[in-house]
């Protein structure tokens, strides 16, 4: 039921997200100190100012240079963590309207604890209140965005077993636990 995906021949499922980070000393310290996220390493910098290795291979500047930081968090994501800079890099963090917008999403079993717990961090802003959803395929769901310190987008959901989708279809979405 949650095993691997299709589409790319050898995909294993397993979840491996990467954001760019305006600091990542800062970024790296939030995750791993107010999401429990573990530092699995550290590179950079990464440059090749003599050749077109970064424009080629990373669609970005020729000139970008980047430092990155790998994290885990939980059982099944892994978690990238770049800081570039680059001679024509944009500054301004995408809105989840705008294309390439984004967003990650932290599954909680208690909303009230997990946004009481995030309001007592430096930094951190709630967007609103939690959204309990009752119309249609998500009854049961909640959910809330907050921003980091450096403004990215961050969600709490809680999804509980035997949401109102799960009688049109067989597909379940992974739940923490295995569920």
């Amino acid at each position: 039921m949650y095993g691997k995906t299709r589409g790319i021949p050898g995909s294993s499922g397993v979840h491996h997200v990467a954001y760019t980070v305006p600091d990542l000393d800062q970024a790296v310290t939030f995750f791993v100190d107010v999401l429990g996220a573990e530092l699995a390493y550290r590179l950079g910098p990464v440059e090749f100012p003599d050749s077109d290795w970064m424009e080629r291979y990373l669609g970005v500047h020729r000139k970008a240079a980047m430092d990155l930081a790998m994290l885990r968090l939980g059982p099944v994501t892994n978690c990238e963590l770049f800081q570039y800079s680059a001679p024509d890099q944009r500054r301004e963090i995408p809105r989840n309207s705008d294309w390439g917008g984004h967003h990650l999403a932290f599954h909680v079993e208690d909303m009230d604890e997990a946004v009481a717990y995030l309001r007592a961090q430096p930094g951190v802003r709630i967007l609103g209140e939690p959204q309990p959803l009752e119309p249609g395929s998500t009854r049961g769901d909640s959910w809330v965005y907050f921003l980091s310190p450096w403004g990215m987008q961050l969600e709490l959901i809680k999804m509980p077993p035997g949401m109102s989708y799960e009688r049109e279809t067989t597909t379940r979405l992974y739940q923490p636990g295995g569920r």
